[in-house]
């Protein structure tokens, strides 16, 4: 992805699904650590290089400050850090992923940004009960690709727990 922004369409999916097969997702994939993570397409607003943060004196370990986008000011947090994953230098890879979540716009520090991937949702498995990277309760499902696995993210509980109090969200500035 050479492109210094990238937005993403929040298209309702087509129904391409089959009479009688599972529902059609759009998800977009990241990666973090190795691992293989993806999101709800409609989730996302867009995907940036990484911007200049501000950190917020007493915020959370993994948030890592807010950002200036277009005029409103919104949390950016450390995905590696919210996961346990061990902090590497930002490469020219690493994005900022902005999701919109129940009204509220909050950036994520990923490594780097894969594709957008329409898959089957049968393939997505529950969550195994052992889960050791990240902690299961984030996890919406795992789905099985050719080669790979992915970490389908359950935003409403990730949004859920994240601490953003005293964080501007969304804020216009000035």
């Amino acid at each position: 992805m050479s492109d210094e922004q990238i937005s993403v369409e929040n298209e309702s999916a087509s129904s391409e699904s089959v009479s009688g097969s599972s529902e059609q997702m759009q998800l977009v994939t990241f990666e973090l650590a190795g691992e293989h993570f993806a999101v709800d397409i409609h989730a996302v607003r867009e995907i940036n290089r990484l911007l200049e943060i501000t950190r917020v004196p007493k915020s959370p370990p993994e948030i890592a400050g807010v950002i200036n986008l277009r005029g409103k000011i919104f949390p950016v947090v450390q995905l590696r850090m919210k996961f346990g994953f061990p902090e590497v230098e930002a490469g020219d890879q690493t994005r900022i992923v902005v999701l919109e979540f129940d009204g509220k716009e909050t950036g994520f520090i990923v490594d780097r940004v894969h594709e957008v991937l329409r898959i089957d949702s049968s393939i997505v498995d529950p969550t195994p009960e052992v889960m050791g990277s990240v902690d299961a309760d984030f996890i919406k499902g795992i789905a099985k690709l050719e080669g790979r696995l992915l970490i389908v993210l359950d935003l409403e509980k990730l949004f859920g727990v994240l601490d953003l109090s005293g964080m501007p969200i969304s804020a216009d500035a000035a």
